[in-house]
């Protein structure tokens, strides 16, 4: 009987390398998307409480289970009501964008004073005449958000700040409703709506430093290998006299930004006990504050801030979100 061979790729891209620590633990995003309609923010964020099961009617046209109940695994994000802080102008400099001006709001809460201190010279309405005056120039407009981790389960008390692309509409447009919300709470329903496909970035789980096998996939050589087991059986020729960036080694594993794309909203509440198991989540405890519900998994652990964005990628998916006929609330917690 011959060996069956155990399909087991290499973990992992090249592309990403030298795999290296994130260097916040909020994600930055770089690319995105442009939308039509009236002007809205194009990303928001909120703290990952954990995960749960749904039993869903099977909406996917051509499935073998189309309009039977199926079980779907869900994540909770808590996601509650956000600062806006800041506006800020960007134009376009030789290819590239350069911040013009900004605008901050008017006495901002004392938790935002561990984030920022507004300099005198960025008085509000002048910030917001100077913006006005250059529109000509602007090429984006982005809001300075500010989280409130004190309104949910977590037990976190420091904010983050995140900037955000205002999307839709034109320059005029986006102005007149990012000056609108300025010093006000935005909530998440703002920017999305059930149904909605969204890409979601965050920084991954950490794992220290970890050897070639759990880093890269590659095989455990056998007993009788000489040296090591758990390695590489060569590092590579004689010439050339070097270690190629593309052979497995040890090195840092996780804490990594990384970008997920195309998850489905199930469901946006306001009540977050309704989608709190019993005993609340595992190193997270009860969702006080407004939620969401999306569909599979999120990158990085309880806690941790998630980046939402409008999808990048979506635009042909369909926006039908599959009847929830029950959602699992039982305890998780260890017996």
């Amino acid at each position: 009987m011959g060996h069956r061979k155990i399909h087991g790729p290499k973990r992992g891209s090249l592309a990403y390398l030298p795999k290296a620590r994130a260097k916040r633990m909020v994600a930055r995003i770089r690319e995105w998307p442009t939308v039509e309609g009236k002007p809205t923010l194009l990303a928001f964020a909120g703290y990952k409480a954990g995960m749960t099961h749904v039993v869903a009617l099977d909406n996917k046209q051509g499935s073998l289970t189309y309009g039977k109940e199926i079980a779907m695994p869900v994540t909770v994000v808590e996601t509650p009501p956000m600062i806006a802080c800041g506006i800020r102008a960007y134009m376009n400099s030789g290819g590239a964008l350069r911040t013009l001006t900004e605008a901050w709001m008017e006495n901002p809460p004392k938790d935002l004073d561990r984030l920022f201190t507004i300099p005198e010279k960025f008085k509000t309405e002048e910030s917001l005449k100077r913006i006005e005056d250059s529109l000509g120039k602007v090429t984006e407009l982005r809001m300075l958000l500010a989280t409130q981790p004190r309104l949910t389960g977590s037990g976190k008390k420091k904010p983050e700040l995140i900037e955000v692309k205002v999307g839709g509409g034109t320059i005029r447009e986006q102005f007149d409703y990012a000056k609108a919300v300025l010093g006000k709470e935005v909530g998440f329903s703002d920017a999305f709506q059930e149904g909605h496909w969204v890409d979601v970035v965050a920084v991954t789980k950490g794992k220290g430093i970890q050897g070639p096998v759990k880093r890269w996939g590659v095989r455990v050589l056998s007993h009788k290998s000489r040296k090591t087991k758990r390695g590489v059986g060569s590092i590579g020729a004689w010439t050339p006299h070097y270690v190629m960036y593309s052979v497995p080694r040890a090195g840092q594993t996780g804490l990594f930004q990384r970008t997920e794309y195309n998850k489905q909203i199930m469901k946006i509440g306001e009540s977050g006990v309704e989608a709190t198991p019993k005993g609340g989540f595992i190193r997270y405890g009860v969702v006080n504050s407004h939620y969401v519900v999306l569909r599979g998994s999120v990158p990085g652990p309880t806690k941790r801030l998630i980046t939402i964005r409008h999808a990048l990628r979506g635009s042909r998916l369909p926006t039908e979100v599959p009847a929830i006929q029950y959602t699992s609330l039982e305890s998780s917690q260890a017996d």
